[in-house]
């Protein structure tokens, strides 16, 4: 079996979120009208995902934090980490060495979305 991977944003104004990646990661993003909802499909270039309306204002009591939080490889840490602040994006948890693999760091979207980026360098740490 291949490893195939499919994510999706939830986002409060998925026009902003769409701007707002398509910024940082060069993605585009695709209606999909043959859907019941609006959603938005995105080429990441490598992978696949989606974008959507956030369906609750908060995840439902049961649940807890419903959350699942995707890491980025980018070429430029530092680069890219400028660029998310420019626009808007804030600073989860700052850049730091993964000993031996590389640099990562977490952010927040426009939407208060966590996402991560880290920069492949065996000599970090």
């Amino acid at each position: 079996m291949q490893n195939h991977m499919y994510f999706e944003i939830q986002a409060t104004d998925p026009a902003r979120a769409a701007h707002f990646y398509g910024q940082v990661f060069g993605w585009r993003f695709d209606l999909a009208p043959e859907l019941p909802i609006p959603y938005c499909r995105i080429d990441t270039g490598q992978g696949r995902g989606g974008l959507l309306q956030r369906p609750a204002a908060t995840p439902p009591p049961e649940c807890g934090t419903n959350a699942f939080v995707c890491s980025f490889l980018v070429e430029d840490f530092d680069q890219t980490a400028a660029t998310i602040a420019r626009l808007g994006g804030r600073i989860a948890l700052p850049k730091f060495a993964v000993p031996g693999t590389c640099w990562q760091g977490y952010f927040l979207d426009l939407e208060s979305n966590t996402f991560g980026i880290y920069q492949p360098d065996e000599a970090a740490g």
